[in-house]
């Protein structure tokens, strides 16, 4: 009996001895590699970005819950992958498990221009010229947005000529509860509103400069839209009216400029540019369309409106080159047929660039300073 009593208590002994081992995970060592390691779309390490939220240890088995600033879905398996390497290499680790969630918080506008109260932020989304596929940039980067998990808009500013309707595959007139707001029309999980649902498709736009901006003012304000995390606004080329009403009265956290790699166009753009920086909106970055042309009998890429005048922009201005993408008529077709390329091949080439020009978009904007003026009270002085 004292025989098999000392064996048990030999048997515990070394189980208890085990269990030490294998729950002694230095937790700082874990939050260490995590904090240090780099987000590849806003540059800056987990730690500084305050990703990291909580991290659990029991057994060797760690849990991490990361709070994201920004919809990145497609690049939360290419995170915690490299993540979970990172933590395997700390001493008596385990297991690794990762609960990602996602919070979008609203940004700073122009000064004196007070913010929407359903909207968190506003991407302007202009171009210096006409013809540079700026329209169908706006409608693929609101997609590629709402696919990596946010909640988006889009506005069509384009009075003269609206497109958008097309592009999204819908048709009709917008429903008003009350007579005095609309609601918005929606496809694909978006939220929209253009001067093209008000009018007939061939119905010219006969307006001048002051009923032009007053018809935004009313699609923007008077629409009611549903708490959104992003409205995308696809304004009308150039410099002109629209643009300075959008600077003056419209809450803008960021604008996205469009391009193609041909000087006439970088000429315009670079303008276009200037406006947004003169009015202290800032330039999330350059999407470069029409890059190259990809012929589609045989696949040959040939860069006929020239190359790399996007990136050579971005680093004159110093901003961001979202991305480029190529001059493929499968994008001109899926728009026309009111299915973009995001929803028509979301597992497609095409498709994937435009989900990237949305992180780098969104991650860019995550940088800019916050709006914090809902968190303090409004004082008012009354007389007694």
């Amino acid at each position: 009996m004292p025989c098999l009593a000392r064996r048990w208590c030999i048997i515990a002994t070394l189980l208890i001895l085990q269990g030490s081992n294998v729950a002694n995970v230095d937790k700082s060592a874990v939050e260490q590699v995590l904090g240090s390691y780099q987000d590849k779309y806003t540059g800056r390490s987990l730690s500084e970005d305050k990703v990291i939220r909580e991290v659990a240890i029991t057994d060797g088995a760690v849990s991490v819950n990361l709070q994201m600033g920004y919809p990145c879905q497609g690049y939360m398996p290419e995170l915690t992958s490299a993540l979970t390497e990172l933590v395997k290499s700390v001493d008596g680790v385990t297991d690794v498990a990762f609960n990602a969630t996602t919070k979008i918080t609203a940004h700073s506008v122009q000064h004196g221009v007070k913010r929407m109260e359903s909207v968190k932020n506003i991407i302007a989304v202009a171009s210096g010229k006409g013809g540079v596929g700026k329209s169908t940039t706006s409608v693929n980067l609101a997609l590629a947005l709402s696919a990596e998990g946010a909640k988006v808009g889009l506005l069509d500013a384009d009075i003269y000529g609206p497109s958008q309707p097309r592009m999204m595959g819908l048709s009709g007139q917008p429903e008003s509860s009350d007579g005095k707001s609309i609601e918005p029309m929606c496809n694909y999980g978006i939220e929209t509103m253009s001067i093209g649902y008000l009018v007939d498709e061939e119905t010219p736009m006969i307006w001048r400069g002051p009923m032009v901006t007053q018809a935004l003012e009313q699609l923007l304000n008077d629409t009611n839209w549903d708490e959104l995390d992003y409205l995308v606004i696809d304004l009308p080329p150039g410099t002109g009216d629209t643009q300075l009403t959008l600077s003056q009265k419209v809450p803008v956290s960021g604008a996205v400029i469009v391009t193609t790699p041909q000087d006439i166009a970088l000429l315009d753009a670079r303008k276009g540019l200037k406006m947004f920086e003169k009015v202290e909106i800032p330039i999330l970055g350059i999407v470069e369309n029409m890059s190259t042309h990809i012929c589609s009998e045989c696949g040959h890429e040939e860069p006929i409106f020239g190359a790399g005048g996007g990136q050579r922009m971005a680093t004159d201005y110093d901003v961001r080159l979202l991305g480029s993408v190529p001059l493929d008529m499968s994008i001109r077709v899926q728009v026309d047929g009111g299915k973009p390329s995001v929803v028509s091949d979301p597992e497609g080439a095409i498709a994937q660039s435009y989900r990237e020009i949305a992180r780098k978009t969104a991650a860019a904007l995550a940088g800019q300073a916050k709006d914090y003026s809902a968190k303090f009270p409004n004082i008012v002085i009354q007389s007694t």
